[in-house]
């Protein structure tokens, strides 16, 4: 239930962006789900991705620095109280989110949330055990 994400360190400036998504979609890979964090002198760029490895090639013989993890994703109901319950049961289970981002699939039916835990593993039986819809890789990378 975990699934592949790349991280992508770009420097700060114009173009780096475009660069990334043009080296992918040369290689036909699709992107399914995108966060970008910035600081003063780099970002950090994380992808869910259709090919994870073809992804990573590309992009490390253009030079760019990427890494792998294991994100999890879930899905809850899109509406009010949707996030919050699951966050509920996220810190009654006292996991610890490092970071995370979402998108919705279909405006008033489910959104997704993708989390990076400290303890992945230990997460995932936790939002079993609560009930809590988890997506396969598979299932994130043919959305």
């Amino acid at each position: 239930m975990k699934v592949e994400q790349i991280a992508i360190f770009l420097e700060n400036k114009s173009g780096r962006l475009a660069e990334i998504t043009s080296i992918l979609a040369q290689k036909g890979i699709n992107i399914r789900a995108m966060s970008l964090a910035d600081t003063a002198d780099f970002g950090i760029l994380r992808l869910i991705v259709n090919d994870t490895e073809s992804a990573c090639q590309a992009l490390r013989d253009e030079g760019f620095t990427v890494g792998k993890t294991h994100v999890v994703v879930i899905e809850v109901p899109d509406q009010p109280g949707g996030l919050a319950s699951v966050l509920k049961q996220i810190k009654d289970g006292g996991l610890n989110i490092e970071y995370m981002y979402a998108f919705t699939q279909r405006s008033g039916e489910t959104g997704l949330i993708i989390f990076r835990f400290d303890e992945t593993d230990i997460a995932i039986e936790t939002l079993n055990k609560a009930g809590v819809r988890i997506l396969s890789g598979e299932e994130v990378y043919a959305i």
